[in-house]
Parts: C-alpha cells; sequence; structure tokens
C-alpha cells in the first residue's frame, strides 16, 4: 500500500500536472502550427512562385517499377519539400514560442517591479543594521 500511496503523491503534486497539461496543449499549438502552415502560408507561396507545391517536391533516386506485378518496386525519393514544410513550421513555432515567452518575462518583471514600499523599507532597515556591525 506504501507504493500506491507514493506514486499518487507523485502524480497528483503540481508539477506534474502542470507538464501535463503543458504537453496536450503543445500538442494541440503543433496541430494548429501545422495547418497554419500547410492550409494557409504555403498556398500563396506556391502562388507566387507559379503553382509550384513543395510538399509534392522530391528527388528521384530510383523510380518505381510495375511492370512486374508478381515483384513491384517502390520508388525510393528524397522528399524535400516535406522538409521545407517542416521547417517553416518549426520557425512559426519557434516565434510563436519566443513571442509567449517574452510577454510572460514581461509579466513577471512586472510584477517584481512592483514591491510594496514596507518591503522596501524593511529591506533598508535590514541592511543597515548589517552595516552597523
Amino acid at each position: 500500500m506504501g507504493m500506491l500511496q507514493e506514486f499518487k503523491e507523485f502524480a497528483v503534486r503540481g508539477n506534474v500536472v502542470d507538464m501535463a497539461v503543458g504537453i496536450v496543449i503543445g500538442a494541440a499549438f503543433g496541430k494548429i502550427v501545422t495547418s497554419l502552415v500547410s492550409d494557409v502560408i504555403m498556398p500563396p507561396i506556391g502562388w507566387l512562385t507559379g503553382g509550384i507545391d513543395f510538399s509534392a517536391m522530391k528527388w528521384v533516386i530510383r523510380p518505381a517499377d510495375n511492370s512486374n506485378p508478381a515483384h513491384k518496386i517502390p520508388e525510393i525519393a528524397v522528399n524535400y519539400g516535406s522538409f521545407v514544410n517542416t521547417i517553416i513550421a518549426f520557425i512559426i513555432l519557434a516565434f510563436a514560442i519566443f513571442i509567449l515567452v517574452k510577454v510572460v518575462n514581461k509579466f513577471y518583471t512586472k510584477a517584481a517591479a512592483a514591491t510594496p514600499p514596507d518591503v522596501v523599507l524593511l529591506t533598508e532597515i535590514r541592511d543597515l543594521l548589517k552595516n552597523k556591525q
């Protein structure tokens, strides 16, 4: 019974719950960014570049051979277009996280800057007493 109690205390600890919420929200945010890149950003870029679909761009190393139905040979290709889409999604996600962290840090610095006057006075008294000794 002790091990079950320890696991329960671990599982409901604040950090674990916060981490789980962050992972779930991060996964959902990743899907949003993927949709943003695939459905909103890449079509205009493809239109500007003459209708190029980045996700379909690839370098074929060996083409598929379906001439013999008993022994089909699959295509071997480097899908660099999907890689370009993934890089763009990463840059957008990294920028969004940067902005989020910047806003949160600004919030914390404002909260830290608002030190009550009585705390400031007590800190000064403490410092004066330390210097006197």
